[in-house]
């Protein structure tokens, strides 16, 4: 998705890599880890990387789908927490929060984030991330998972620069290039057509993370109440015309109409079915978006279930700057 220009992770982008080694703690409060191979690319990536990885004990259980049953999985969450790592990554998605938002260790997760432990994850993580935000208003971080990530043949770049600014603290933004189609989405200022700089949010808190996620969550006390922010979402294995039933869904409960900008990341990983879709694709389900909200909605944002991805604060106070096609997150 990155359109033949390279997202940065921030505006500077001009990083010394290895500042120190930094503690990382592996842990699965999700689905069971089914790639050990991946798994342990993962953890000798992060090793070669200069960093001191710790496994979780229960981090390759596994009960049913899940890694560990809902005790085990609690338990590895709490052990992340009182961990003292400078991150907790999780080994994978897949399904399993949602079934325990109500036992989490909320306090003692904060707490963690107030000493200094960043939580990194996407997916499935997406609910542990909006409940801690909803009932905490700390911050966690959108971003790669171990086995996916960092397991990869061959990790991205760009993912591992982003993941080291986050480590050495110069996480300041991520920028990255619309897509030609995006142009009519931004408001412009006056009859110029290339007009300068659209601000389209001023320190708005950022959130969000997986569309099915957001959308479990909706009516529950585990979304935090969004208004004026901006929301990025991503998903994969999920049909056009689902992800244009959920966006409804968000679009209808009034969570898209009081957002600052929407920002769609990937969407992949579906088949349409030629003889039946008849042209209905995902593009068309953001331009009916579009006719439905005045909310600007931007795509190719580097972030989802692609090797390319940037971190993104989730409950942080960012500005979203839009330059012709240059997009730009800020939160440094």
């Amino acid at each position: 998705m990155s359109h033949g220009h390279t997202p940065a992770c921030s505006p500077d982008c001009h990083h010394s890599h290895h500042h120190g080694a930094k503690h990382i703690y592996i842990y699965s409060p999700s689905s069971a880890v089914r790639d050990k191979a991946a798994f342990r690319r993962g953890v000798a990536r992060l090793k070669a990387l200069g960093h001191e990885v710790e496994i979780d004990e229960a981090a390759l259980s596994s009960h049913m789908r899940f890694a560990g049953d809902d005790a085990t999985r609690l338990a590895a969450i709490g052990r992340a927490a009182a961990s003292g790592a400078d991150v907790a990554l999780i080994s994978r998605g897949g399904y399993g929060l949602t079934r325990i938002l109500g036992e989490l260790p909320f306090r003692k997760i904060a707490k963690a984030i107030e000493r200094g432990t960043q939580f990194v994850g996407l997916s499935d993580f997406t609910a542990l991330q909006m409940a801690v935000l909803a009932k905490t208003g700390a911050v966690t971080w959108g971003g790669p998972a171990l086995g996916e990530d960092f397991g990869a043949e061959v990790p991205d770049d760009i993912m591992e620069a982003c993941f080291d600014d986050l480590l050495v603290g110069h996480g300041e933004g991520a920028g990255w290039r619309l897509p030609a189609s995006d142009a009519q989405a931004v408001p412009r200022k006056g009859k110029d057509a290339e007009a300068p700089a659209a601000l389209l949010a001023r320190c708005h808190a950022g959130r969000g993370g997986n569309l099915n996620l957001i959308c479990a969550l909706v009516g529950t006390p585990y979304l935090p109440s969004i208004p004026g922010g901006v929301l990025f979402l991503e998903d994969a294995n999920e049909h056009p015309y689902r992800i244009e039933r959920q966006l409804t869904q968000l679009l209808n409960a009034g969570i898209i109409g009081q957002q600052k900008a929407v920002l769609m990341g990937s969407f992949n990983r579906f088949k349409l079915v030629p003889g039946y879709d008849r042209g209905f694709k995902l593009q068309t389900v953001i331009d009916w978006l579009r006719t439905r909200t005045k909310t600007p909605v931007l795509t190719g944002l580097p972030f989802g279930h692609v090797p390319t991805k940037v971190l993104l604060p989730v409950g942080r106070k960012i500005d979203l700057m839009v330059e012709g096609r240059d997009a730009l997150i800020y939160w440094g």
